[in-house]
């Protein structure tokens, strides 16, 4: 179960995304919930899968938002990465950072 306790062990600046959800834990938990779901979407990956990079930026740049702001920062970090090569459409290893949010994601999940 998913509690400010273990997203502070998982490594979540919880302090910080408490401060943007004014202190309400309850509201925090249940955004993690809301965001855990998007992310569990296949949106990103089929998108970097069939190569459509505009579609995959579309889809990591939504996720970044809702991760940065809840300060899950073993995510945000990948997902950044991640956003930023898509934008300036740089060529990377875009497998390598989209298997680090996906196992991340899938720790966040098992908390």
């Amino acid at each position: 179960m998913i509690t400010v306790e273990t997203l502070k062990e998982y490594g979540a600046d919880v302090n910080q995304g408490l401060t943007r959800c004014a202190g309400n834990e309850a509201l925090y938990l249940r955004l993690v919930q809301m965001i855990l779901t998007e992310l569990s979407s296949e949106t990103l990956g089929d998108a970097l899968q069939n190569g459509d990079l505009e579609k995959a930026f579309e889809a990591a740049h939504k996720l970044k938002g809702g991760v940065c702001n809840l300060a899950l920062t073993p995510i945000a970090d990948p997902l950044c990465e991640l956003t930023e090569l898509l934008r300036n459409k740089t060529p990377g290893d875009y497998g390598a950072l989209y298997s680090r949010i996906v196992d991340k994601t899938k720790e966040l999940s098992s908390l």
